[in-house]
């Protein structure tokens, strides 16, 4: 028995659409599992695949089904141009958080002269997409990655190494790190999710993607508050805090800034689909 692989590709994707999934991930999980390219996809849709190499691909496609992400199948995701390994000890990178880079880095050039050698801290890290994107982005930055998670910091450092850009990493809870130093910018995607709000959320997310990077007390806004209360002592002038934000969350987590920083530049930054997703608090002369 021949097995080509268009035949594999749409056999897939019709089992994953009849099961609630999207088809789309079919390709991708095929890509992986022959190891090309979308364009190489398209020449080898003649080819015949292994039967290992057909088994792999379907046992991929089950995983899947069950609701388990592409990505920690696959064992990475693509942020800001660049790979970076993810698995379940960290939340999957989003398109979103590339926009609190290209925010954050625009304020930078505003701010800094090009040669400054400025201090970077990223609260929360996770797989150090934030971390490692400042520092490829701005190479004079010292970048310094905290998080609560020791499982999380493991693969942060991981893709430190594997993209080769110099972070320093500490354990432990929000500023908690940061707490003997000053700093010129400081960015954070926190958990923000409120925990009634599970009820709405894919099986895919709620079940595989770690709670603690996911949800916070307070209607989500806890960790937003606690933020603006404690990061006052450890801003230098100028300097700037950029956080990402649930989009329904910007009039409270502007408030909690504008509180604390009364001299500072508090703006509700939107994303690309016009949705509340970045507060920005600039800290002037």
């Amino acid at each position: 028995m021949t097995r080509q692989v268009y035949e594999a590709l749409n056999r897939a994707s019709s089992f994953l659409q009849e099961n609630g999934r999207e088809e789309g991930a079919a390709r991708l999980l095929l890509q992986h599992a022959l190891n090309t390219s979308y364009t190489g996809l398209m020449i080898i849709m003649r080819d015949e695949m292994t039967d290992a190499q057909w088994e792999n691909y379907f046992d991929m496609i089950e995983e899947h089904k069950n609701g388990r992400p592409i990505q920690y199948i696959t064992g990475s995701e693509e942020f800001y141009g660049r790979t970076f390994k993810v698995d379940e000890s960290v939340l999957i990178p989003r398109p979103e958080t590339e926009e609190l880079i290209v925010e954050a880095l625009k304020r930078i050039k505003k701010l800094f002269s090009s040669t400054a050698s400025i201090q970077i801290a990223d609260i929360g890290t996770g797989s150090g997409a934030i971390a490692i994107t400042m520092k490829k982005e701005v190479p004079q930055a010292t970048v310094i990655a905290t998080d609560i998670s020791p499982a999380a910091l493991a693969t942060a450092k991981n893709n430190a190494k594997q993209l080769d850009a110099e972070i320093i990493f500490r354990e432990g809870d929000l500023t908690a790190p940061l707490v003997h130093e000053q700093w010129d910018v400081v960015l954070s995607n926190p958990p923000y999710i409120a925990f009634d709000e599970a009820k709405e959320m894919s099986d895919i997310v709620l079940e595989h993607e770690p709670h603690n990077a996911l949800f916070a007390e307070e209607s989500g806004l806890a960790l937003y508050r606690k933020l603006a209360e404690n990061l006052p002592p450890l801003m230098k002038t100028p300097s700037f805090i950029g956080v990402e934000i649930g989009y329904k969350q910007g009039e409270a987590v502007a408030e909690f800034f504008k509180e604390k920083f009364p001299q500072a530049k508090v703006e509700v930054v939107k994303d690309i689909n016009q949705k509340d997703r970045m507060i920005f608090c600039e800290i002037s002369e």
